[in-house]
């Protein structure tokens, strides 16, 4: 119950409700599981976007804006349990899920294809990207913990959270010997995932790094700090040889 009630807020909505503003259901409305938006050829590259533990994939349709201008085609994928999608969402699901999300991508659209996790997101993104490397180019992740039972450690001091949880989402593990580009952007003055946990993170790292923190942004707001040239640098760090 404490995780449940700690990491998922799941928002149910019609896919009709979703395909407006250029996104599609993707790969088909039948077999959704997620958004596109962006050429379907001649795109520079593919970013699968894993959003945050609440609401729904619609509700990120900023990364869709900015990276399509880009020359990005962009997938927002949606967990089980969100949005039109059936199921319950833990660790073990969300993960199994994305592995599919990224071979079913891999297969329709090739290489470069580039993870964009967010929050929860960047856990499944990390685990994901581990799994799948050799189909993947390089990680984004926004946000992120080092594990979550320290993130939950700080919100519930009084509680024995690592005998507690179910769900691990340990990127620090995951991301041991993962060789490809990150790039790790943490809030300044995030209060839900304070920066010393993505800090952790990114200290943690073997392979190609970068360390980002937006300046006074929090949890939520960091998006609107930012410009079309940070995507711009961001995007070319992940994407430009040689890793």
């Amino acid at each position: 119950m404490l995780q449940d009630r700690f990491l998922y807020f799941p928002e149910k909505a019609r896919i009709e409700d979703l395909v407006s503003g250029g996104l599609r259901a993707w790969p088909t409305p039948g077999a959704f599981r997620g958004l596109v938006a962006g050429p379907v050829a001649e795109a520079c590259g593919t970013a699968i976007v894993f959003h945050g533990n609440a609401g729904h994939a619609g509700h990120r349709s900023f990364y869709a804006g900015v990276l399509t201008r880009l020359g990005l085609r962009v997938i927002l994928a949606e967990y089980p349990g969100y949005g039109p999608r059936d199921g319950a969402p833990d660790e073990e699901t969300l993960v199994a899920d994305a592995q599919q999300t990224i071979a079913l991508a891999h297969r329709s659209y090739g290489a470069p294809l580039v993870l964009v996790g967010e929050s929860l997101g960047a856990g499944v993104a990390a685990s994901t990207g581990s799994r799948e490397r050799d189909k993947v180019t390089g990680l984004l992740l926004i946000t992120p913990w080092d594990r979550l039972e320290h993130v939950a450690a700080h919100h519930y001091p009084w509680l024995p959270v690592k005998w507690l949880l179910r769900d691990r989402y340990d990127s620090v593990t995951s991301l041991a010997s993962f060789d490809r580009p990150v790039l790790v952007v943490v809030a300044e003055s995030d209060s839900i995932v304070p920066t010393r946990f993505g800090e952790a993170l990114y200290n943690a790292l073997a392979g190609p790094r970068q360390l980002i923190v937006v300046k006074a942004a929090e949890h939520n707001d960091w998006f609107g700090r930012v410009d079309e040239t940070w995507w711009r640098e961001v995007i070319s760090f992940l994407l430009t040889p040689p890793y």
